[in-house]
């Protein structure tokens, strides 16, 4: 087959919406349990399926057969049996945790010393690294990056709680790093007062406080993981608010955390996690300190490109993944799509046929799937609709 139609896994988080996913998808909503992340790919720990002559076939086990001939000698060459990417929709109901992820020398060599020492903490599931960058389907908050260190300072300044004071100190020396550490150290008998004393002067502050988004987004994470530490954490980090179609980019050693909202998520196959807070998982903060980039991000958006009529272009600095969006219209003809190697494509709205010169096409609805290997050849995308391409660059 030149295009095959793709069956991802939806993972149950608890963060995850009852109806999002659903909703794209046309099914009942709400659903019995969290639906959090739809895998889209072929990595081991829920590997996506085509149809086979004999019932479905994992993404891993077709690639594992022909590397060459999904992949591309290229990326073969380059990453093995390994498709390098992973594509999700992600549907966040609740925040997630504050989170970061190491670059891939980091997490060879420590996923190497681990693997060599069983009394070393697990914190990776495997050498990779894990750079990922989210597209907004509909209204999208997250947290992305460090703000300047003199804003933060004053937003905790405004609070006036004086045990702050000693990280408020760091943050106007431009500390980060130490205004984090003592953040995410502060003794665990004295935390759960700390953050009281914080949500009760956030709440009390009128609404038009210049700070007020701040205050309010500590109050709603307190609400949600009382006794936290990445509570506070989080007001160091930029508070982005994505319409749809717009998009961040979080590389390695940038510490976010996903608010609310459904989006398509692109990043390298792995799923190595290093969490801070907001979160009843394990948090190693001596670890999470090791990855971490201590860097002011002026501008957490990604800004995509038009390279063709209808079509926007998200390049990243990986050699991993890139991401189009393909947006068929009555007055366009069909469209050849965008991208190179082992291509994903995922339909976001309407009726859309995809299909190569020779062989069945593929006909993709919201939330629906379709894997097409290297060895197809040119696509072509028909229809009325907006697609999610992923690939590998060039």
């Amino acid at each position: 087959m030149t295009v095959y139609p793709l069956t991802g896994v939806i993972r149950p988080y608890a963060w995850g919406s009852r109806t999002a996913i659903a909703e794209l998808q046309g099914r009942p909503t709400p659903t019995e349990g969290p639906e959090a992340e739809l895998w889209l790919g072929a990595h081991p720990g829920d590997p996506s399926t085509v149809p086979g002559p004999d019932g479905p076939v994992t993404l891993t086990t077709l690639i594992d057969g022909d590397p060459a001939g999904q992949l591309g000698a290229a990326v073969a060459e380059r990453f093995g049996t390994r498709l390098p990417y992973l594509m999700k929709v992600l549907a966040a109901a609740a925040p997630l945790s504050l989170q970061a992820h190491p670059d891939l020398k980091y997490a060879a060599e420590a996923f190497a010393r681990q693997e060599a020492d069983p009394s070393l903490p697990k914190n990776y599931t495997d050498g990779n690294h894990k750079p990922e960058m989210l597209v907004a389907l509909t209204p999208f908050d997250a947290l992305c990056g460090f703000r300047p260190a003199e804003v933060s300072a004053a937003v905790l300044t405004e609070l006036a709680v004086a045990d702050l004071e000693p990280v408020v100190a760091v943050l106007r020396a431009g500390d980060l790093s130490e205004a984090v550490r003592l953040l995410l150290t502060w003794p665990v008998d004295r935390r759960p007062a700390l953050i009281d004393a914080v949500v009760a002067a956030a709440a009390s502050a009128p609404a038009d406080h210049p700070h007020h988004e701040s205050f309010r987004l500590a109050t709603e994470l307190a609400r949600h993981y009382p006794g936290d530490p990445g509570v506070l954490v989080a007001l160091l980090l930029n508070l982005v608010h994505l319409a749809p179609g717009e998009a961040i980019w979080m590389p390695a050693g940038n510490l976010h955390a996903y608010l609310n909202g459904l989006g398509v998520e692109l990043m390298a196959a792995s799923d190595n996690v290093l969490r801070g807070g907001l979160t009843p998982k394990r948090v190693d903060v001596d670890e999470l300190l090791r990855v971490l980039r201590f860097e002011t991000l002026d501008d957490p958006l990604l800004h995509g490109a038009e390279i063709a009529p209808g079509v926007t272009s998200w390049r990243v600095p990986v050699p991993d993944f890139e991401l189009y969006r393909v947006e068929l219209t009555a007055d366009r003809p069909p469209v050849t799509l965008p991208g190179h190697g082992p291509r994903i494509i995922l339909g976001a709205t309407g009726d859309v046929h995809v299909g190569a010169e020779h062989g069945i096409p593929v006909t993709l609805q919201p939330g629906t799937a379709a894997y097409a290997p290297a060895s197809g050849g040119p696509l072509t995308a028909a229809g009325l609709g907006t697609l999610f391409v992923a690939a590998v660059p060039d």
